[in-house]
């Protein structure tokens, strides 16, 4: 009879599993960063003028080398990585699209083709700096209070940098975004297993039932008071977010924090925009 053992993992499980922590937290950082400075671009160009720049793929490539590379330079700042790895993986964001620009200034290179090599050759840049890196320490650092309170308040600011454009532009949403309130609460709900309380979920779906109802409401009216009607939704939602926010139950409170402060800033600008008609 064969005796089996059962492995031990050694140095190399945890490194290989500290490298692909470290890699998907960069991704997200990257995803974030442009997810939250795209709209300061767009507003800034709708405001000082030159879209038409903004449009080219030169300029695209650099803004999103720029937008991925702050991004993850906020995040490894606040994971306390060495400065030389931070100054290398901003170099791994542009350094694959300057080696194609000469390529695309001679029109060796399209435009796809330099946005989607600049972003293919980033994820060995990548994976080479966070080798480099795997076994570096973080270094300590001490945190200003007020940028560990603004820490703290991290979903309150990016749901106010993903809404800056609709302060500039107000608009109305059209009813079906009414739907997406309730079913963000019954998703994250279903993927935390909260339903074993029946009374939490049967709340749930009487909320999606509630804004369903008012969604197709807004749509049986008239545009101006169909428009009211989902401005107040979203506002209303602000309420059942700051409730959730408080018990701590069904979302996380980064959610619920985020989702409230979101939900005023939609519905506000939405009555902006009723009003300015």
């Amino acid at each position: 009879m064969t005796k089996t053992t059962a492995r031990v993992p050694g140095k190399s499980d945890h490194d290989g599993r500290g490298l692909a922590r470290h890699l998907a937290e960069m991704v997200a950082a990257m995803l974030v960063g442009m997810l939250l400075l795209d709209p300061l671009w767009r507003a800034g160009t709708a405001v000082l003028g030159g879209a038409d720049v903004l449009a080219r793929a030169d300029v695209a490539a650099l803004v999103t080398a720029t937008d991925m590379s702050l991004g993850m330079v906020a995040w490894m700042w606040h994971r306390r990585h060495p400065r030389i790895a931070v100054v290398e993986m901003v170099a791994a964001m542009y350094v694959p699209f300057l080696l194609l620009l000469p390529p695309w200034w001679a029109g060796r290179v399209g435009d796809r083709g330099l946005l989607l090599g600049g972003h293919l050759l980033m994820v060995p840049a990548m994976v080479l700096v966070a080798l480099r890196h795997r076994h570096t320490p973080p270094a300590s650092a001490r945190r200003h209070p007020a940028a560990v309170a603004l820490a703290r308040r991290w979903p309150t600011g990016v749901a106010l940098l993903m809404t800056l454009d609709l302060w500039i532009a107000p608009a109305v949403l059209a009813p079906w975004t009414l739907l997406v309130l309730p079913a963000g609460y019954l998703l994250l709900g279903t993927g935390r297993r909260q339903w074993r309380d029946r009374r939490a979920l049967a709340l749930q779906l009487a909320g999606l039932a509630g804004w369903g109802g008012l969604a197709a409401a807004a749509l049986a009216v008239p545009d101006d008071v169909g428009g009211g009607l989902v401005a107040a939704g979203w506002l209303g939602h602000a309420v059942w977010d700051l409730a959730h926010h408080r018990s701590g139950r069904v979302v996380p409170r980064a959610y619920a924090e985020w989702c409230g402060v979101l939900d005023v800033a939609v519905g506000v600008t939405m009555v902006l925009a009723l009003l300015h008609g």
